[in-house]
């Protein structure tokens, strides 16, 4: 994935719950600096993971490091480092936000000032002094990954953050992370089963199913998996009097509608050939355009590709 030294690695990592197995191998890489979207389905195993990395639970086998240690000879002062959110926030709701956090803070022995510093970095001054059960579910989470930022860590491991969000409060936890990184140096890991928000957010991506890491990269290295994937769509007026007219052009097409055509995807010139040959046997083309498959789509394709295996 890069050069640059990994602020999170696991080698060979296994889990087992009794006799059942969770995880096989899990080797994660991540980079300082980066938003790695941890994605897979529901039960692939990405709380399981988490719960590793932050000692919850302890591997069958391998390991796990945070900045070039091993955690488990140094769990104590590596999980300073690290600020979590799995699941939903634990809160008082009889307390305030404020009130939340600073019992927490006591707690760790952290300043006084954290508290002011980490409402106003998730965007809850206003909303301090509230009782936590008037939060709305997305203050709710910021006011969770406030308490997760209180001792100014390294490193952030947030389970299914926008979980149960509607759209707004999703798009505000988005800019939130996004600031996190580019603004305060923060490194995130951000488990999602939903690929369509992961890619909006993270510079990199590890996907896991049946406990399998089935690939792993930067974002392009994912949307370049759709290479050689590309389908050439036809819209014409009749299918089937299009293949019998250009049986060879059209020998590997697929009819998928009444006036509808998909082909594996041809060359600029290929494609500029079969639109005369079309035009020629004087045949109407409504339409004739390149279609790559969909970042949903290859995500699928990776999961049922380790099913099948």
């Amino acid at each position: 994935m890069t050069n640059a030294p990994l602020l999170l690695q696991t080698q060979d990592l296994h889990f087992r719950f009794g006799s059942r197995p969770i995880l096989h191998g899990v080797n994660l890489r991540v980079p300082p600096g980066s938003i790695y979207g941890f994605l897979g389905p529901n039960g692939a195993g990405k709380s399981t993971t988490m719960r590793l990395l932050l000692g919850l639970l302890q591997p069958t086998a391998g390991t796990v490091q945070l900045f070039g240690h091993d955690l488990a000879r140094h769990r104590v002062a590596l999980l300073s480092r690290v600020g979590a959110l799995i699941e939903n926030p634990s809160l008082y709701d009889h307390l305030t936000g404020r009130e939340n956090v600073d019992a927490t803070r006591r707690l760790r022995g952290l300043p006084a000032h954290r508290t002011a510093d980490v409402l106003a970095l998730v965007g809850l001054s206003e909303a301090a002094d509230r009782p936590a059960r008037e939060y709305s579910l997305g203050m709710r989470q910021r006011l969770g990954l406030a308490l997760a930022l209180l001792p100014d860590p390294d490193l952030l491991l947030l389970d299914e953050p926008t979980n149960g969000l509607d759209p707004s409060g999703i798009m505000e936890m988005r800019g939130l992370l996004e600031r996190l990184r580019q603004e305060h140096g923060k490194t995130i890991l951000l488990s999602s089963h939903l690929i369509s928000e992961i890619e909006k957010i993270a510079t990199h991506v590890g996907v896991i199913q049946q406990g399998r890491l089935v690939f792993q990269g930067a974002l392009p290295e994912l949307r370049q998996l759709r290479t050689g994937q590309e389908q050439l769509v036809l819209e014409t007026e009749s299918a089937d009097t299009c293949r019998n007219l250009l049986p060879r052009l059209l020998a590997d097409a697929t009819v998928t509608g009444p006036g509808t055509l998909r082909l594996p995807g041809r060359a600029p010139a290929q494609v500029a050939d079969l639109a005369a040959a079309l035009v020629a046997a004087g045949q109407p083309i409504y339409g004739l355009r390149q279609e790559q498959p969909s970042l949903e789509e290859t995500f699928l394709q990776l999961t049922e590709t380790s099913i099948a295996s």
